[in-house]
């Protein structure tokens, strides 16, 4: 009987070694970031780190994130903040490098501040790194072309390309325009700049009047950017606009004309065979009142207004006209021409 109870002693105690041991393993990590950060200085109590879990929040990020942040002095930012930007999804070990990177190139960045960048999808380390080193951004862009074009008052082409110095403006990240905005708005700030240009010649004389004309516009309004400088990296000279649209007119007027011309001579050519239709037509009537002659004299001999003495005087007459006619003709050569 004692025998018996000994060895269900022995597995009750084999049993809760067990429990001991599994429940150790499970809280040891536990105990592990809860001595990191006591000895880090900013101690976090244990069942804060247990919930932690409970929460489906990583203990060991929020615990480095806190460490690191209170390192860098920033003592303002508390456990639940932490927590809450996690649930929220945001990334809290980068707001936390963000925090500390403002506040070292003293840059004034409040936690609020940094959580809504971070919750806007922007991302913040890189903010806060272009505010400290900033960044050139090409214009065109890598796929817009590879010139902006503009035209000036001269007509000629000028093809140029411009590289845009910028820092992050953080008071304007949330809410305010990307960089594809800062690429057009400079791009249309260079094709006016050099459209208001007298000459090309006074663009390549003076490039940095396109600077300047584009920088005094402000460009960065409303913009999560700050332009510190404009550099125009390449200028060349592209078509002669002015020259070919003139051509171009020139050519249009030449056809307007030519087809008013051909308008005109049409008209002649039409009023010309009128002309000859109208004489045709008197003809006929002459021939017409011709062939009534002959009818008028057998009229006049049958009702004796005329004798026949004075018809035969009208034929010789008539005979002598046409031999006269007949002698004052050219006489024609054999082959059809006349001598």
């Amino acid at each position: 009987m004692i025998a018996e109870l000994g060895f269900e002693f022995y597995i009750l105690m084999v049993v809760l070694a067990i429990i001991v041991m599994v429940m150790l393993a499970i809280v040891g990590k536990f105990i592990s970031l809860w001595f990191q950060a006591f000895v880090s200085g900013t101690p976090i109590a244990l069942f804060n780190i247990i919930g932690m879990s409970l929460r489906k929040i990583p203990p060991k990020v929020i615990v480095n994130a806190r460490i690191n942040a209170f390192k860098a002095g920033l003592q303002q930012i508390e456990v639940n903040d932490l927590e809450t930007h996690y649930l929220a999804g945001g990334k809290v070990l980068e707001v936390v490098r963000a925090m500390i990177a403002s506040q070292k190139a003293n840059i004034a960045l409040t936690w609020k501040q940094a959580t809504a960048i971070d919750l806007a999808g922007r991302d913040i380390l890189d903010a806060v790194r272009t505010s400290v080193n900033p960044k050139v951004i090409d214009c065109p862009g890598p796929d817009q072309g590879d010139y902006i074009v503009g035209v000036a008052k001269d007509g000629v082409q000028l093809l140029c390309r411009a590289r845009v110095t910028v820092r992050t403006n953080l008071a304007q990240l949330v809410g305010g325009a990307t960089e594809e905005t800062i690429i057009a708005r400079v791009g249309e700030g260079i094709v006016n700049a050099i459209g208001t240009a007298d000459t090309h010649l006074d663009v390549l004389g003076n490039p940095q009047r396109i600077s300047k004309v584009v920088l005094d516009k402000g460009l960065d309004s409303q913009t999560a950017f700050e332009i510190l400088s404009i550099d125009i990296a390449y200028i060349t000279v592209g078509e002669n606009i002015g020259a070919r649209l003139r051509a171009d007119r020139a050519e249009s007027d030449k056809r307007i004309a030519q087809a008013k011309a051909e308008e005109r001579r049409a008209m002649a050519v039409a009023y010309e065979r009128e002309n000859l239709a109208k004489v045709e037509e008197m003809r006929a009537l002459v021939t017409k009142a011709e062939a009534q002659i002959p009818m008028a004299v057998a009229e006049a001999l049958r009702s004796g207004n005329l004798g026949y003495m004075d018809y035969l005087r009208l034929k010789n007459v008539q005979a002598d006209t046409e031999m006269r006619r007949s002698i004052a003709k050219p006489e024609e050569e054999p082959d059809g021409g006349v001598q």
